[in-house]
């Protein structure tokens, strides 16, 4: 890949992952092909744990074609792509008027958006963890069951 124009318009954080993989850049900087500066290290470490880093091109262009009939921007589309909402609180603040522009169609355009890229590294974390649940009383740190509240009496006095 190669840089044709400067700041000929916005990236996603897939196109810029995409590139820094293409310049050799890796977890492990001693498998680096290329000269990289620091800056470059750091940004591609926050981008391997994004969700940029299981987005693929075809999802990308699928959306891309599929979102058309909403109107939204370029800069829409790719705050879309970079921050892969889940829910109509999460797409609010990414399209401007979201409510008169879209209405109800808005659950669609989050359903578009769940369909077709896959869950960041964080939900599919947060998915496998199971939650503690305070119903069944499980132990906590201190040796107290979930949900039970401390007796005050075990509180020293100062």
């Amino acid at each position: 890949m190669k840089i044709l124009q400067e700041n000929a318009g916005q990236l996603t954080n897939f196109e810029v992952l995409d590139f820094l993989k293409s310049r050799g850049a890796a977890k492990d900087p001693t498998k680096v092909l290329a000269p990289i500066a620091p800056s470059e290290f750091k940004v591609y470490d926050y981008l391997v744990q994004s969700v940029a880093k299981s987005q693929t091109r075809e999802s990308i262009a699928k959306f891309v074609a599929e979102c058309k009939p909403y109107k939204l921007t370029k800069s829409e589309i790719a705050n879309i792509i970079n921050i892969r909402p889940s829910s109509v609180v999460e797409i609010d603040p990414l399209i401007e008027n979201l409510d008169s522009r879209l209405g109800e169609s808005v659950e669609d355009l989050v359903q578009l958006v769940v369909e077709v890229f896959p869950p960041s590294p964080d939900e599919k974390k947060a998915e496998g963890t199971p939650e503690l649940d305070e119903s069944k009383g499980e132990d906590t740190a201190d040796g107290s069951k979930a949900g039970d509240i401390p007796d005050e009496s075990n509180f020293d006095d100062e």
